[in-house]
C-alpha cells in the first residue's frame, strides 16, 4: 500500500482492502491474448507504485456510501489512465527509469511504448464507460488536459509568457487534472453532494501542483535505489523544472551573483556525461532555487488543505489533510 499515512486505523484498513480490490482489477483490466500485448501493459503493473490517485478515490468516497462498487470501478480508470501516461511521457523525456525497472521503451522500443499507452487508454475508457455519460465526460476532458499539459510542457512559454506561471498551468493540467478527477470520482460515485464533488475537485488541482513541484526537488536529491530514477534526469532531458526555471529567472535579473550566472550557464550544456550530471546536480541542490521550489511546494499544499474547510470534522477530512502534507513531506 501507499506511504501516505491514514491515521485512523480503522479507515486504513478499510482503505487496504479496497485497495486490494482495485490491485486485482487493475491485473484484470490490462490482461491481453496477445502476448506482446500483454507482457507490454502489465510492465508498469507489476513494478507497483503507491497507488496515489486510486488510494484518493477511495479515500473521498468516504464521505459517502464508499462500499459502492462502481467506486472500485472508478478507482481502477484513474490509475489506468495514469498509467498510460507514463509510457508516453517516459518515451518524451527519454527516461531510462520508471518505478526502479527499466522503461518500457528501453525494453521494447518506442513505437510499442506508444502503443502500449494507447491500449491502456482504451482500456480505461472501457471501463469508464460502464460508469456513465457524465463520468465518459469527465474523463474526456482530463484526458484533453492531459494532452494539453504535455504539449504546452514541450513547446514552452509564448514570448509574452511568464515561464514560471506558464509551468504552473503545465503542472495543473498534466498533474491536477488527474488528481481532481480521482477525488471528484469518489466523491461522485459514493453519492456525495454536488458542493462536497466541487471542494474534492478544488483539492485535487492544488494538491496535484504540490505533488509536481515536491518531485522537481526530489529529483534533484532522490536515491536512485529508493525512486527509481536518477537524479537530474529531468535537467539531462532539458524538461522544465521549477528550480531550474527559478534560476534562470534570477541569472536574467539585475543583481544576479556570479554563481547564479555560471550554474545557469551550466544547466543550458552538454549535460549527457555522468559525471557532468552530477556535479550541476550537486550546484543546483545547494541553491536557494531549491528551498524556494519546496516552500512553494508547501504553500499549494496548505491551499489544498484549506480548500477542505466545509467538510465534516472526523477521519476523513484528517486523512485528507495528512495526504496533502505527506506528498510534500517527501521533498523535506
Amino acid at each position: 500500500m501507499t506511504t501516505v499515512p491514514v491515521p485512523d486505523a480503522a479507515l486504513a484498513e478499510l482503505l487496504q482492502a479496497r485497495l486490494d480490490l482495485v490491485e486485482e482489477r487493475l491485473r484484470d483490466a490490462v490482461a491481453h491474448t496477445d502476448v506482446l500485448a500483454d507482457s507490454a501493459s502489465r510492465h508498469l503493473v507489476n513494478a507497483g507504485g503507491k497507488r496515489l490517485r486510486p488510494l484518493l478515490t477511495l479515500l473521498a468516497a468516504q464521505l459517502g456510501e464508499g462500499r459502492r462498487p462502481e467506486v472500485i470501478d472508478a478507482a481502477v480508470v484513474v490509475e489506468l489512465t495514469h498509467l498510460a501516461t507514463l509510457y508516453h511521457d517516459d518515451v518524451m523525456d527519454s527516461a531510462p527509469v520508471r518505478r526502479g525497472a527499466p522503461s518500457a521503451h528501453e525494453v521494447w522500443g518506442n513505437h510499442v511504448a506508444i502503443l502500449t499507452g494507447d491500449l491502456l487508454f482504451a482500456r480505461a475508457s472501457a471501463v469508464v464507460a460502464g460508469l456513465g455519460p457524465e463520468a465518459v465526460r469527465i474523463q474526456a476532458a482530463t484526458f484533453e488536459r492531459l494532452c494539453l499539459g504535455q504539449l504546452h510542457e514541450t513547446v514552452g512559454p509564448r514570448d509574452d509568457e511568464d515561464p514560471v506561471d506558464h509551468y504552473i498551468q503545465v503542472l495543473s493540467d498534466k498533474t491536477g487534472s488527474l488528481i481532481a478527477t480521482s477525488a471528484r470520482f469518489g466523491a461522485m460515485f459514493a453519492g456525495c453532494r454536488p458542493d462536497v464533488v466541487t471542494t474534492l475537485v478544488e483539492y485535487g488541482e492544488k494538491l496535484g501542483v504540490a505533488f509536481q513541484l515536491a518531485d522537481d526537488v526530489i529529483d534533484l536529491s532522490s536515491d536512485p535505489s529508493e525512486t527509481g530514477k536518477t537524479p537530474g534526469t529531468d535537467l539531462r532531458e532539458g524538461v522544465p523544472t521549477m528550480p531550474a526555471l527559478l534560476l534562470r529567472a534570477r541569472a536574467a535579473a539585475p543583481g544576479a551573483t556570479a554563481r547564479d550566472v555560471d550554474l545557469a550557464s551550466r544547466l543550458d550544456a552538454d549535460l549527457s556525461d555522468d559525471d557532468v550530471l552530477a556535479h550541476v546536480v550537486a550546484d543546483l541542490r545547494e541553491h536557494p532555487v531549491v528551498e524556494q521550489t519546496r516552500d512553494r511546494a508547501g504553500d499549494w499544499s496548505r491551499a489544498a488543505v484549506a480548500s477542505l474547510g466545509t467538510l465534516p470534522a472526523g477521519a476523513v477530512k484528517d486523512s485528507l489533510v495528512s495526504f496533502a502534507e505527506a506528498l510534500v513531506d517527501r521533498a523535506s
